[in-house]
Formats: C-alpha cells, structure tokens, sequence
C-alpha cells in the first residue's frame, strides 16, 4: 500500500506529459485560450459524469468553504494556457522541467511557512541542493 500513492502520483504525471503535448496541438489548431476552454469543457463534462455516479461528497458544502480555496480552477486555467502556449515552442520535456522546478520551488515554500493551513516542514540543505539540481536540470534541457 505504501507505493500505491507514489505510483499514483507518476501516473499523474504521466497524463499531464500527454495532456501537454495533445492541448499545444490543439492551441496551434484552434488557439490558445480556445485550447485551453475546450480542455476545461471536456474535462468539467467527465468529472461532472464522475460525480454523478461515483461522488460519494457533499458538493453543497462549497457554500462553507474558505473563498480562497474556490482559487483552484483558475490556477488550474492559468496552467492549462501555459501549458498550451509554451509546448508547441520547447516541447514537453522542457516544458515540464520548468512546471515541476515551479512547483517543488512553491511547495517547498508552503511547506516550510505551512501556507494554506498545511503542516510546516521545513527547508533543509537537502532540499535547497536539490533544488539548485533543479535549476540546472532547467538549464540542461532548454541550452542548446
């Protein structure tokens, strides 16, 4: 069970690869920000069917939460644009070089301060050094 989540999260991963690649073609087809809608729309239709059958929550609970936490479509938005507009011009693999130096960087952050109401976990010279390793990997994948 203790690699069930892991394999999960690279499973994740592995469909962003694919979503990146198939959403920049689409924006060279019918535009960015058209792209990234027509992503959305799909995506809201399936989880909308997802929830139907399979939800288990309580989605009218929405009108308690924090407004702050509602931020996370849009922040999903903004990735899918950039997403959509910076793969057709480096590719993939840069592309997500920079997404995951992005968010090790900012959940290093939130960790460390415990931002968000999450458990604070601070930075050591481990992780500073593998964030360096970041940037260099950054570096690597888009000199030419």
């Amino acid at each position: 069970m203790k690699i069930l989540f892991p394999l999960l999260a690279v499973l994740g991963g592995i469909t962003i690869a694919i979503q990146g690649q198939i959403n920049g073609g689409l924006g060279k087809k019918v535009g960015v920000i058209e792209a990234s809608f027509i992503s959305f729309g799909i995506g809201t239709l399936a989880l909308l069917f997802i929830v139907l059958f399979a939800g288990n929550g309580n989605i009218s609970a929405i009108a308690s939460v924090p407004k702050w936490q509602l931020t996370g479509g849009l922040l999903g938005a903004i990735y899918v644009i950039v997403i959509v507009l910076v793969v057709p011009h480096i590719g993939v693999a840069p592309a997500l070089v920079g997404v995951i130096a992005g968010q090790i960087i900012i959940g290093a952050v939130i960790d460390h301060l415990g931002l968000f109401g999450g458990v604070r976990i601070p930075l050591d010279a481990k992780k500073v050094a593998g964030i360096c390793l970041l940037f260099v990997s950054l570096y690597l994948f888009n000199h030419k």
